[in-house]
């Protein structure tokens, strides 16, 4: 069975030191694809934007700073779990953004209930499931 988490967080696109603006980002994790949250950028006059990463660098970047390559999670703050920074990164392009942690670990709370970090593999449909999600996510960063 398919089962899913969804959430809105707004955040802010920074653009400049001088420029940001508030964006609604759409969180959701699935069941199927226990390994990877997805996060889907609403940005003002472009179609949206999905990237797909592992939910355990999302909930590990809220503490301390994670990633390397195209997706890194920083606190803003690392003594206090108020705010952290989501850089994405394709090529030399990249694109930084700003959300209070409050919802981001609410909706991780949320994913755990549904399957507990460290039980992804026990799901008994993964392996059935892993080649469709492989090729999903491959065409969602293919088609970003």
């Amino acid at each position: 069975m398919r089962e899913s988490v969804q959430a809105e967080v707004m955040m802010s696109f920074l653009v400049s030191e001088e420029l940001s603006f508030r964006i609604p980002v759409e969180l959701r994790y699935e069941s199927s694809d226990p390994y990877a949250v997805r996060l889907t950028f609403h940005l003002p006059g472009d179609a949206p934007v999905t990237w797909a990463f592992g939910r355990e660098l999302l909930i590990d970047g809220v503490g301390r700073p994670c990633g390397e390559g195209d997706v890194r999670v920083t606190p803003v703050e690392p003594d206090t779990l108020g705010e952290v920074l989501i850089r994405l990164q394709v090529g030399s392009d990249q694109a930084l953004f700003r959300s209070s942690t409050a919802p981001l670990v609410a909706f991780l709370d949320r994913t755990d209930k549904l399957v507990p970090l460290g039980q992804e593999g026990s799901l008994a449909d993964f392996d059935a499931h892993l080649d469709e999600a492989l090729d999903r996510i491959l065409a969602e960063q293919s088609a970003g």
